[in-house]
């Protein structure tokens, strides 16, 4: 049985059958049946059922964004938005799908070319818990629009928001096993996702994850000459620089670190700060980070919610713990409270060098890293001098100079005086240990299609 647990009171709320082999086979038989009809559909009549799935998470907002918040704690206006973010993403492929994959014409000597994207078979989705509903969605919705079917591994401690997304895709009208959910345990994890990896009827792989989590599956899929794209963990540097609006600097930077209680790839982990301003940055961001409410994610007034579960806790405390023997100076947090939940309260680390487990590995939980670099050109090596390179920001007063530095940065994406956020206009993913491949826009739903070249003399 797959055993769901809320992190905020660590009471049990449900427990779901695990699929065994047969049942895993079972459900790819039938979605590649329902796949061999789907690719055929019209792209508007895709689109028609995409909006209606829109509609449809838009009238569970409350009920979906509840869910979430009871497995994995995030606050639950957090969790109401993602909902609404994930509406979203499917009105605008349902919008935009037809135009970007329609065919292009090719000019070639004495007879005429055409690139058409047709689509792949069945692509799975190994998708994690920290966002259960957008980051699924951001890959199942222009993988749908493609033509393709959809599997989906999600986290087990997210069971039930992974078959409430199965749901409204059937309640919305598409095929009943075009979109599947495989419930699998967790210690049966590595074992049957390599089954499923390996089975002729997936095409592809799209993970969203850790590193580890990537290599492993990064791996299998390689072995087997399945494509694969990787949005993997991150330790984005956000740069503030000695002319930037320090009171907006500290807010953007606050609130992306506190975003999902701190459980974010794109979150801002790693704050590289110039000399000139670091004590003053410093005393605004621990008026800010000491502000933050940490308590019950339904509370409207509360901001950090649980981390999602006790052994992450756990990792999370044992890195800060790390950097502070090793000589980082704790401004405020660092400490497990007492009581229910798995909770763990904003923190800072100052005085952070080359060397320190802050420095170098992504924290997934609400703590602060603060980097001082004398100028220009050492924040940008710092930034550089990561195994990650998915997001980053610059703040800054002169847009030349912010973009100068964004265009030295080794990462997937830069704001300027903004936080890093994941778009559906815009294409999404790292470099590095960060992943490779992209999600989103129009690079996004071409990647689980098959480019065919057509020639005609």
């Amino acid at each position: 049985m797959i055993v769901t647990i809320n992190p905020a009171t660590e009471e049990v709320l449900a427990e779901y059958p695990a699929m065994s082999h047969g049942d895993i086979n079972a459900a790819l038989n039938a979605a590649y049946l329902d796949f061999t009809r789907w690719r055929h559909v019209s792209m508007p009549e895709r689109a028609r059922l995409m909006l209606r799935v829109a509609e449809l998470l838009r009238e569970r907002k409350a009920e979906y964004g509840a869910l979430a918040t009871r497995e994995m704690g995030k606050p639950f206006a957090q969790a109401a938005a993602e909902v609404e973010k994930s509406a979203w993403v499917c009105d605008f492929y349902a919008a935009h799908a037809e135009e970007y994959l329609k065919p292009e014409a090719i000019d070639m000597d004495g007879g005429k070319g055409m690139v058409v994207f047709e689509p792949l078979g069945l692509v799975l989705g190994v998708m994690p818990w920290n966002f259960p509903y957008w980051q699924v969605f951001r890959f199942a919705v222009p993988a749908l629009m493609a033509g393709n079917g959809v599997i989906v591994k999600h986290a087990p401690n997210v069971t039930g928001c992974a078959a409430a997304i199965e749901q409204v895709f059937r309640d919305a009208g598409f095929p009943d096993n075009i979109y599947r959910t495989l419930h699998i345990e967790l210690q049966d994890v590595d074992r049957l996702t390599g089954v499923v990896i390996e089975h002729p009827f997936i095409k592809a792989v799209s993970v969203t994850g850790s590193t580890a989590a990537g290599r492993a599956v990064a791996a299998r899929a390689g072995r087997a000459l399945k494509r694969s794209v990787m949005e993997l963990g991150g330790n984005d540097p956000y740069i503030v620089l000695d002319d930037a609006d320090l009171e907006k600097a500290v807010t953007v930077c606050a609130a992306s670190r506190l975003l999902n209680s701190g459980q974010s790839c794109i979150a801002a982990k790693r704050f590289i700060v110039h000399r000139s301003i670091r004590s003053r940055f410093e005393e605004m961001l621990l008026e800010r980070m000491l502000g933050a409410k940490t308590g019950d994610p339904f509370d409207p007034a509360t901001e950090v919610g649980p981390i999602a579960r006790a052994d992450l806790r756990e990792g999370v405390h044992h890195q800060v713990e790390e950097s502070v023997r090793a000589g980082a100076k704790l401004l405020c947090g660092g400490a497990i409270p007492d009581g229910k939940g798995y909770f763990y309260p904003p923190t800072i680390l100052a005085d952070v060098k080359k060397g320190m487990v802050a420095y170098g590995e992504e924290i997934f939980g609400p703590v602060a890293t603060v980097i001082e670099a004398a100028d220009d050109d050492e924040a940008v090596a710092i930034a550089n001098d990561s195994e990650y390179g998915l997001g980053s920001a610059v703040f800054s007063a002169d847009p030349v100079r912010a973009a100068s530095i964004a265009s030295r940065l080794e990462t997937g994406n830069c704001f300027i005086n903004a936080m890093v956020k994941s778009d559906p206009r815009l294409p999404f993913g790292g470099v590095k240990q960060s992943g490779y491949g992209r999600e989103l826009s129009s690079y996004g739903i071409k990647e689980f299609t098959n480019i065919k070249s057509l020639c005609f003399s």
